[in-house]
């Protein structure tokens, strides 16, 4: 056996794969799997040994305040002693001191859990092929070269190649953000290719949601895409936030100005006031302790605690007294795009049909909103083409749409979701719709294919199927056109409808075309065809729809601009989505250069290059996890305080490297949130600008009372 370097598994064919991993499509053996546990190690998330509580304690009493504090404390006892006073401001000074410290040990004893949420992410069992048969084993002792057996609610156990994949769909939103199940298949991609473009792998810590696959095994442990998420959360150096460098800078004054004041009390009283030693000495350590001011870190402690309280209100909830003062000093937000600047619901904002351009208000899931062409109303249910649009959109669909506690939600695909509403926005009743053309069958999607396909009984007792998919496989397949009535279709229907794509495209819409085609009544159902059904077919329109943004995001985006503070979107999608919905809250505008940047951009530029560019740069588009951290810490070497937003797993890296980490508490996993400095409650950019609005407050207030 020899020990495999890293490839680009996803731009190599199988057999090469094969080859290079040593196996078959029957497994390795038991023997070799135990001679490979051996050379890879065990495939499981390694942490970096924690300090031990007794560490976190004894480091709460090693600032330069702190210090002075405790010294202040047996100093008043002695005096006091001496005097034969009550020992009130040692007992007062010490509670301080020790409320501090517990405050200290609690959070920073809470703080260092986002690997720990990360293993719990990992598979514990696996269903694998050795020597030709199918065994379950712990998945810890998984190898390069294991044959595994994926299906629907399987949870990927490490990173492989697939081999089968039959309808395979998977969730990817913890790794790569992408909201929707991710369709898998087995074509090779380019080597450069990102995460979320490699759908020939699977990834460790993803579940598949549809379909089964049989996957080669090729990256194990810390070697995985998670684990090297994981390895990055650990490797990143947490730096003082600005209050505690302030504090440590204070408190080295004071001791300084302390020291100072003492030694020359000691000398004038001593030399000119001719006083005794014991004299002397208890006026200048009086003079010294009374500089000290041991209410400071009594009143800082109240104001930040007040802040957080007046933040949670605010659906900001502040994981770390400290960061609410650094709030305060941020001077970019880097933040995501899908969630926090944009709705996260898909909405249809644009139709054709019937050679018209129609456009449909309202945004979101709640079934609100007109329809429009040329710039007058119109009325979907006076339009035949119109509405055999929407009810192909209605009915070729596994979503359905629910008011809960005032707020829509979709219960599904936010594609198919947005086809619902759409439909509810005409004033159609999906129950009677659904009652008056019953699904008999139906092609579900495929990624090959690009379609799906539904069967109906008309009212009229007819076979119907109703097809939906991406408009160049849909007009390829039509013969005819939906214009008033049937007609051939021409070549310049063809091309008028690409043609009317491309500019949706542009505008960062995401276009689906639909179509249809009568069956004969004797159609055999029970095995359908897909040439069969999904040939001949007639042209009917197309849907282009968005993810919206926010409406309160621009006036935030503002807000934050007025305020010093530049936002700038990183999101892994692609680049004419992020610029269109960037222009549209005005990141991107008039009197700001469209400067974009994309992941394979980052990577080419080393860390001065990417330093030279990023001042200049209000959109990362495409990017991975080592980007987003990179970024942050570009912008760190700059001199800026950064608030980096994120939501998925790949997010924790990035989050932990800026100085304001920054979770999702609705769409956030836990490996974000304990990685996090701050969770929105309601995962919205909005919030964050409040945020800070309300952290320059507090270190207003705190400056005062220090006078830094």
């Amino acid at each position: 056996m020899i020990h495999v370097e890293k490839k680009d598994w996803h731009a190599s064919e199988i057999d090469e794969v094969l080859g290079a991993l040593e196996t078959s499509l029957f497994g390795i053996s038991d023997e070799e799997a135990a001679r490979r546990l051996e050379v890879y190690g065990p495939n499981e998330l390694k942490e970096e040994k924690k300090k031990q509580w007794y560490h976190l304690v004894i480091e709460q009493f090693t600032s330069i305040l702190v210090i002075i504090l405790v010294i202040s404390a047996v100093v008043s006892a002695y005096l006091s002693i001496q005097e034969g006073e009550p020992m009130t401001d040692t007992y007062v000074i010490l509670i301080i001191v020790v409320m501090n410290a517990i405050l200290g040990f609690v959070q920073e004893y809470r703080a260092e859990k986002a690997v720990e949420a990360l293993k719990a992410m990992v598979s514990p069992h696996v269903l694998v092929r050795r020597g030709g048969r199918e065994e379950s084993i712990n998945s810890k002792d998984l190898v390069p070269g294991d044959i595994v057996l994926l299906e629907a609610g399987s949870r990927v156990p490490a990173d492989c190649r697939l081999f089968e994949a039959a309808n395979l769909q998977v969730d990817e939103a913890a790794l790569t953000g992408e909201s929707r199940p991710v369709a898998k298949n087995l074509n090779l991609v380019s080597p450069d290719a990102g995460l979320g473009d490699r759908k020939n792998s699977v990834f460790m810590g993803t579940v598949v949601t549809g379909g089964r696959a049989v996957a080669i095994v090729t990256e194990t442990g810390m070697t995985t895409e998670f684990g090297k998420i994981a390895g990055m959360v650990q490797s990143i150096d947490v730096e003082d936030p600005p209050l505690r460098v302030k504090m440590e800078k204070m408190g080295r004054q004071l001791a300084t100005i302390s020291v100072v004041l003492t030694f020359w009390v000691f000398i004038v009283l001593w030399f000119v006031h001719d006083r005794t030693l014991k004299e002397v000495f208890m006026t200048s350590i009086s003079l010294a302790v009374s500089a000290i001011p041991e209410g400071l870190p009594a009143v800082l402690t109240i104001t930040l605690a007040l802040g957080t309280a007046r933040m949670a209100r605010q659906k900001a909830i502040v994981r770390k007294l400290a960061s609410v003062e650094t709030l305060g000093s941020t001077t970019v937000i880097c933040s995501d795009k899908t969630g926090t600047l944009t709705k996260n619901e898909m909405t249809v904002q644009r139709l054709t049909s019937n050679g018209k351009t129609i456009h449909v208000t309202g945004a979101g899931y709640a079934p609100e909103g007109e329809f429009e062409s040329g710039g007058a109303p119109l009325d979907p249910r006076g339009d035949t083409d119109l509405e055999m649009l929407l009810r192909i959109g209605a009915l070729n669909n596994d979503a359905h749409v629910q008011e809960n506690g005032g707020s829509w939600m979709c219960f599904g695909d936010p594609t198919e979701g947005a086809l619902v509403v759409t439909a509810m926005k005409a004033g159609m009743d999906l129950t009677e719709l659904n009652e008056a053309y019953p699904r008999v069958a139906e092609l579900p999607f495929d990624s090959a294919r690009k379609r799906m396909s539904t069967l109906h009984k008309t009212p009229e007792g007819k076979l119907v199927a109703y097809v939906k998919g991406a408009p160049e496989m849909i007009l390829a397949r039509s013969v005819s056109i939906l214009d008033g009535q049937v007609q051939t279709i021409q070549k310049d229907d063809v091309d008028v409808n690409m043609e009317t794509m491309t500019l949706m495209a542009k505008d960062a819409l995401r276009v689906l075309a639909m179509a249809y085609k009568e069956l004969p009544d004797d159609y055999d159902i029970q095995n359908l065809e897909v040439e069969a059904v999904e040939s001949g077919l007639t042209f009917v329109g197309m849907m282009g729809m968005i993810d919206p943004a926010r409406e309160e995001v621009p006036l935030a985006i503002r807000t934050a601009q007025g305020a010093g503070i530049r936002s700038v979107m990183v999101t892994g999608d692609h680049r004419v989505t992020a610029v269109a919905i960037a222009k549209e809250i005005g990141i991107i505008d008039e009197e700001t250069p469209a400067s974009v940047l994309e992941g394979a951009d980052v990577e080419r530029l080393t860390d001065d290059e990417l330093d030279d560019v990023i001042e200049d740069v209000r959109v990362f588009a495409r990017v991975s996890p080592e980007h987003k951290m990179r970024i942050a810490l570009s912008l760190k070497r700059l001199g800026h305080i950064v608030a980096m937003t994120g939501d998925g797993v790949n997010d924790a890296p990035a989050l932990k490297a800026a100085d304001i980490g920054v979770a999702m508490g609705i769409k956030g996993t836990d490996v974000t949130k304990e990685a996090s400095d701050m969770v929105l409650e309601d995962d919205n950019f909005a919030t964050i600008v409040k945020a800070i609005e309300g952290g320059r407050e507090i270190y207003d207030n705190v400056s005062k009372y220090i006078r830094l």
